[in-house]
């Protein structure tokens, strides 16, 4: 590619916390480009979704920068932003990344927007950014994949005008963007593992859909039949977090080494070396950073076969960490808690770390400056 328009990205983040402020931050540290970030403090998700765009576009516009390319991710009301800056953006080409939808999303149970049947509207959110932007980027392909199946169902309850071909608009649009991530920072707290017996590992978020009562269910099995294990309860709680937690600390006392969010990277980065088997729950993770963090620090993973899982092992090793229900999923875990002497060998570094972002961050580069280049061409 001869032409090099120049390259300034803005980063509209309305959330910035967590994961996403690791990649936000993450991509501009590593990036060519000249990249901006804009954004909002990580908290009140759905006033984030509905007035976001608001704030962030009287900040846009109230600066005098102009970049060469927008980027969005999915808690931004796009259409809102650009109808608001559209003196300013009006050719300005948009990606959109995708960290999570709100289409697939499982809803709590306890969140009274699904009794009130105000839960969709924020799915509609998702659907008009998509449609808004020239590129919509996904973090894996079984989130690109579950994203336009469901907008298909989504939009067929409507009443008419539903707007079914703009389900292929979208796809023709979209793409994959694996999450990139700084996997390499592990490196530094890289210990050999010496347990005498497995030590299992929860590292997510304390949230109903990672399915924590199968996960603790499934120790306190493990636990009256005698085999022996130590337990690593990682992962960041709030006030209204599962009660089975609180429960699963008394019960499985006698077999914690940790239990509680490891508020200092080099103890969350120590537990994950020290750690032996990761057995997943989860009902639903759009890529599983927190797994791909574990793999990374040789961590065994046991998975369900399904959501993004399957995309970050290959295969000819899938029978090993892959289960179809809760009875393989038991049988799995006791199985290798029983064959943990045999010490297992396997790497699976190789496998994530194409998603550290010295390995990733071309392909993030290349695809952006394509989408400039094509703006610029026509």
């Amino acid at each position: 590619m001869d032409y090099q328009p120049s390259t300034n990205i803005l980063l509209l983040e309305p959330f910035h916390a967590g994961s996403h402020r690791a990649w936000a931050e993450g991509y501009a540290r590593h990036s060519r480009h000249q990249v901006n970030l804009l954004t909002l403090k990580g908290r009140h998700w759905k006033w984030r979704m509905h007035g976001g765009a608001v704030t962030l576009a009287q900040k846009f516009m109230d600066s005098n920068y102009t970049p060469d390319l927008i980027i969005a991710t999915s808690m931004l009301d796009l259409t809102t932003f650009l109808s608001l800056t559209r003196a300013r953006t009006a050719n300005i080409p948009v990606a959109i990344y995708f960290h999570e939808n709100q289409l697939t999303y499982p809803w709590s149970p306890r969140d009274e927007d699904v009794r009130l049947k105000q839960d969709r509207h924020y799915g509609f959110i998702n659907y008009t950014s998509a449609l808004a932007a020239d590129l919509v980027l996904f973090n894996s392909d079984y989130h690109r994949r579950s994203f336009l199946e469901a907008l298909q169902q989504f939009l067929k309850v409507y009443p008419d005008n539903k707007g079914m071909i703009n389900v292929d608009k979208i796809r023709s649009k979209s793409q994959v963007l694996y999450l990139g991530m700084n996997l390499s920072k592990f490196d530094a707290y890289k210990t050999e593992k010496n347990n005498d017996v497995p030590h299992i590992l929860w590292n997510h978020r304390w949230e109903y859909d990672k399915n924590p009562e199968l996960f603790f269910e499934t120790l306190y099995t493990i636990s009256a039949r005698r085999l022996d294990f130590k337990l690593i309860v990682l992962g960041e709680h709030y006030a209204k977090s599962p009660p089975v937690f609180a429960e699963a600390k008394e019960r499985l006392q006698k077999h914690i080494i940790h239990f509680g969010y490891a508020s200092d990277m080099e103890t969350y980065a120590t537990m994950l070396w020290k750690s032996d088997i990761l057995p997943v729950t989860s009902q639903q993770d759009f890529f599983g950073g927190s797994v791909v963090e574990a793999m990374y620090c040789g961590v065994f993973p046991l998975l369900p076969n399904r959501l993004a899982y399957p995309e970050h092992i290959s295969e000819e090793h899938h029978t090993q960490h892959f289960y179809n229900n809760n009875v393989e999923y038991f049988e799995l875990l006791e199985k290798h808690i029983n064959d943990y002497s045999k010490k297992i060998t396997h790497s699976y570094i190789n496998d994530v770390t194409r998603y550290d972002w010295i390995n990733c961050i071309d392909d993030y580069d290349s695809i952006f400056l394509k989408k400039i280049y094509k703006s610029n061409l026509s």
